[in-house]
């Protein structure tokens, strides 16, 4: 005769083997494309340790991935807090043709006369030499090669301008004296103090012997030769 202390303990494996018979009833009854996706998602949870942690579709997330993930939030919070460094300006400044300053188009081949920045004129294939930054502000947005400040603080002229022969300044200071640094007078001029304000130290020499006294001295008329 069994004893009634067995009774509750045949009682819970009867109840265990029912929950095993609905079990694999409903498990035969999942198509076997289904049964597979199921049996490698439970395996994958069960690989899951200590460092892993599963999603609700048991995907394992690894911990690693997780720390390198806050890093980058944490770089991308400093960078919005401190601001993202400024990339380095482009060095445009190159020489023409006729060696005078002169800005690097984006081609990197297109040297335009520095005069040409700013005019309104899109001299550069892209229009680099009218973006906004560069012409919102003149004379203090554009890269200081690119200007010459008179010996007047509020008086500027384009680099190009500088030591041309004419008197862009108003005062001479582009043709004359230690701010300008202007070489003698070039073969296609004559050296003399000119009449007319519109030059400084030199007059082109085909203004020599044309009837019209543009020196002076009139050197202009009795010395100088074409």
């Amino acid at each position: 005769m069994a004893s009634s202390s067995g009774r509750p303990i045949q009682g819970l494996r009867d109840s265990y083997k029912r929950h095993l018979c609905y079990n694999q009833r409903f498990f035969d009854g999942i198509p076997s494309d289904s049964r597979k996706l199921f049996s490698e998602e439970r395996d994958c949870c069960k690989e899951c340790t200590a460092w892993l942690r599963c999603t609700r579709r048991c995907v394992c997330v690894s911990a690693v991935a997780l720390f390198v993930l806050g890093i980058i939030a944490a770089i991308i919070g400093l960078a919005v807090t401190f601001g993202i460094p400024p990339r380095t300006p482009v060095n445009r400044f190159c020489v023409t043709s006729n060696n005078r300053t002169g800005f690097l188009c984006d081609d990197r081949e297109s040297c335009i006369p520095a005069h040409q920045v700013c005019n309104r004129i899109r001299e550069c294939a892209n229009g680099e030499d009218e973006q906004e930054t560069l012409c919102s502000d003149l004379p203090n947005s554009l890269p200081g090669y690119l200007i010459f400040r008179c010996s007047y603080p509020s008086y500027w002229i384009y680099a190009d301008k500088r030591c041309n022969g004419f008197n862009d300044c108003g005062d001479c200071s582009d043709e004359m004296g230690t701010l300008a640094g202007c070489p003698p007078c070039g073969p296609q001029w004559w050296s003399c103090t000119p009449v007319f304000y519109e030059y400084c130290t030199c007059v082109p020499r085909s203004f020599c012997r044309d009837g019209v006294q543009h020196c002076t001295s009139w050197s202009d008329e009795y010395i100088c030769m074409r």
